[in-house]
């Protein structure tokens, strides 16, 4: 690389629960750069969970992102005029990543009231190991493990 890589911005934790995943998670959800509107969502979403639950909601959510969090991944390699699926492992801030991802964009397909419902009905089904992002992460599983006969591909 010619360049060097840029810096690891700092993230500041968040006001309430004063943790960093916190603000990650509300990064990702915010649009437009409304970050207020985001934590409100968030907020309202963790209070609903921890009314339907009956536990503390951010150890309800940390759980659902753990169980949507996906170990391996599949990357496409061409070899020889044929295009293989080859399992990779996925490092550690990228897996976080594609968690949260996958928990917002799921809970935004959704078909309730708002979106703090949604999100929080969202974290519920992952925090029991159901819904949709706890089935994309194991159809990604599924998918590294019929493919692991081609792992000696890896780059």
């Amino acid at each position: 690389m010619r360049k060097t890589r840029p810096k690891k911005r700092i993230i500041l934790p968040d006001p309430k629960f004063n943790d960093i995943l916190v603000t990650k998670f509300v990064n990702n959800l915010m649009l437009r750069g409304k970050k207020n509107i985001a934590f409100d969502i968030f907020y309202d979403a963790i209070d609903i969970v921890a009314d339907k639950s009956g536990e503390d909601g951010v150890e309800v959510w940390k759980k659902a992102l753990v169980n949507v969090t996906p170990a391996v991944e599949v990357k496409s390699r061409r070899i020889g005029g044929a295009t293989f699926q080859i399992p990779m492992e996925i490092r550690p801030a990228r897996k976080s990543s594609i968690g949260m991802k996958n928990l917002i964009s799921f809970s935004r397909k959704r078909h309730e009231k708002s979106m703090s419902h949604k999100l929080a009905a969202e974290i519920l089904a992952a925090h029991k190991e159901e819904g949709s992002a706890f089935k994309r992460k194991e159809d990604t599983h599924r998918m590294a493990e019929a493919n692991k006969a081609f792992s000696h591909f890896r780059f």
